[in-house]
């Protein structure tokens, strides 16, 4: 049998290898940071690629100096928008694919959102086509209905702008809101033609 005390000094002696190679450490440190911005130089490129595809899209409109009384109003945040129907399809063009906190106001003449920090918009009550309550827009994904879908007409172009407000509650209200002036200017439209 081997004492105690005979295992102690080996104990002692045991310590780990010292890092000696810190240039070596150093190269691939430096060479990690340089992939990740290369990685996020190529993200921005693609933003631009993107904006620069979409650049036909017309101005967006801006809100009208008596928009009237607001029948509905949402503090929250503005997720996005895409091409209507295709959730990842994000469009980016005049800033709409940037993500903010939103003021939104429903009134008899459209749809105003507000957004600290980024471009505010305008959508003319003629040009809603509809809400829904989904799960998900491009880069956002939510419990089942978590999310209040407004699509609109721009110029030729069908899109679908996603928000969530600061009390989920209200989304079924914006909801039927949305849809019935929608189906009311679709009414009147086709009256007077």
């Amino acid at each position: 049998m081997t004492s105690l005390t005979t295992l102690t000094p080996l104990a002692v002696e045991q310590k780990s290898a010292e890092v000696t190679d810190w240039a070596a450490r150093l190269g691939w440190v430096a060479g990690l940071l340089l992939f990740v911005a290369f990685v996020y130089w190529l993200m921005r490129q693609g933003w631009k690629w993107r904006g620069s595809l979409q650049s036909g899209l017309p101005e967006l409109p801006t809100a009208p100096d008596a928009p009237g009384e607001a029948k509905l109003s949402m503090s929250g945040r503005y997720h996005g928008s895409t091409t209507a129907g295709q959730w990842l399809d994000r469009i980016v063009a005049h800033g709409l694919g940037t993500r903010s906190r939103a003021e939104v106001t429903l009134t008899d003449a459209g749809l105003n959102v507000v957004r600290p920090g980024a471009s505010d918009f305008f959508v003319p009550a003629g040009q809603l086509r509809g809400a829904r309550l989904d799960k998900g827009i491009a880069g956002k994904v939510l419990a089942e209905g978590g999310l209040l879908i407004v699509t609109w007409q721009h110029g030729d172009r069908l899109i679908d702008s996603g928000f969530r407000s600061d009390r989920a509650a209200e989304h079924a209200d914006w909801t039927e809101a949305l849809n019935s002036m929608t189906t009311t200017h679709t009414t009147t439209e086709g009256a007077a033609r």
